[in-house]
């Protein structure tokens, strides 16, 4: 079945999971049929049975597959969050079968790495070049004075620069670089030379292309595989793909990889409990073997390693940064239609809206940690 706006929501069928449902949603001021902007329009007959036997995993597949309508999904997922919906979420089948993997399993080790690469970022730069802005740079904008995604995203970059206090001709490794925002701006705007790594093909492709003529090399690598030694080091929207198993080995890297001078700045997702949990739709459709860590697992698996000069928290940020995103998708998919199907659309229109959010109900955070290796003399960060 698919979703068409034009048509009307179905008749609520008389059955326990309808009720079910219905009574988590009480007092959330999410709706079913309603007429508010976060309200649920039911499309499909199977939806409440769906939901209670497949949570947060059938609450996305479902959207994906046309069976409900929400005139803002980000709006619904804050609402819900805020009512305490969010440990409803994760079927305990499901909870169980994460902590075994992941017990057993390091979902994140080499030969896995490369996964989220062709699942999410190699899926077309045509998407992400629609979806992005032109600095192309897919983490949390700074919009502390900015007015509008690309001026949010420049000023990220600069304030990560002006944080490892860059100096001409620096050696500075980006751990996860993306498409080469970073390595652009570092390299064009302070002079430094810039050795960047990313596990996508398409993104490499593309930050070669984005950065040619600068001083800067883009490898198709994994961390710990890195050599060499770096005047500064930055990673920006990767630590949330490193996993827990290897968050000891990554500080050891970077520890490895920087000067007794050196600084490190890490910019990454967190998360506000130390669970090792992932979101299963999240987990199966955006980012495979994603874990987002907690301000705890930051401190323990870098204390050994690294000092820790500087904790800021700007996750309300990101919240305006994805509904930018998301009307950047809305704008151009008409240009994108050719090639992708609905299902992707509203994928997409999902992934970003349900993460905005988070962010707003503040169950995510956004983090940047500076690091050095217990260099002489105060660290004053700048904001």
């Amino acid at each position: 079945m698919t979703s068409d706006p034009r048509i009307g929501p179905i008749a609520l069928p008389d059955t326990r999971a309808r009720r079910v449902v219905e009574r988590l949603l009480s007092g959330s001021g999410v709706t079913l049929n309603g007429d508010a902007p976060q309200d649920i329009r039911v499309l499909h007959p199977d939806f409440f049975s769906r939901i209670l036997r497949q949570g947060s995993l059938g609450l996305g597949e479902s959207y994906m597959e046309g069976w409900w309508e929400c005139e803002r999904i980000d709006q619904m997922a804050t609402h819900m969050l805020l009512h305490g919906l969010g440990q409803h979420a994760h079927t305990p089948s499901e909870r169980l079968m994460y902590r075994l993997q992941a017990g057993f399993l390091n979902l994140q080790s080499k030969t896995r790495a490369y996964m989220v690469g062709e699942v999410h970022y190699d899926l077309g730069n045509d998407l992400f070049e629609r979806m992005l802005d032109d600095t192309m740079c897919y983490s949390c904008g700074y919009w502390k004075e900015a007015d509008d995604l690309a001026g949010a995203q420049r000023a990220k970059l600069e304030l990560a620069c002006r944080k490892l206090d860059l100096k001409p001709g620096m050696k500075v490794l980006d751990i996860g670089c993306g498409w080469g925002s970073f390595a652009e701006h570092a390299a064009r705007h302070h002079g430094v030379e810039v050795t960047g790594i990313t596990i996508s093909r398409e993104q490499a492709a593309l930050a070669r292309e984005r950065c040619a003529g600068l001083p800067v090399e883009i490898l198709l690598q994994d961390y710990r595989d890195l050599d060499g030694l770096y005047d500064r080091i930055v990673s920006i929207g990767m630590f949330e793909h490193v996993g827990h198993r290897n968050y000891g080995t990554y500080f050891e890297t970077v520890k490895r990889l920087l000067p007794e001078d050196g600084l490190f700045m890490l910019h990454t997702i967190g998360a506000n409990r130390s669970e090792i949990s992932a979101d299963p739709w999240i987990h199966r459709y955006i980012f495979p073997n994603g874990v987002l860590p907690s301000a705890m697992h930051i401190a323990r698996a870098s204390e050994d390693h690294l000092l820790m000069e500087d904790w800021q928290n700007f996750g309300p940020d990101y919240d305006r940064t994805l509904m930018a995103w998301l009307a950047n998708v809305d704008a151009h998919w008409h240009e994108l239609a050719p090639r992708y199907n609905e299902r992707t659309r509203r994928m997409f229109r999902y992934y970003l809206s349900v993460c905005a959010g988070a962010f707003r109900a503040r169950h995510l955070q956004l983090w940047q940690v500076v690091f050095s290796k217990g260099r002489a003399g105060r660290y004053d960060a700048p904001r």
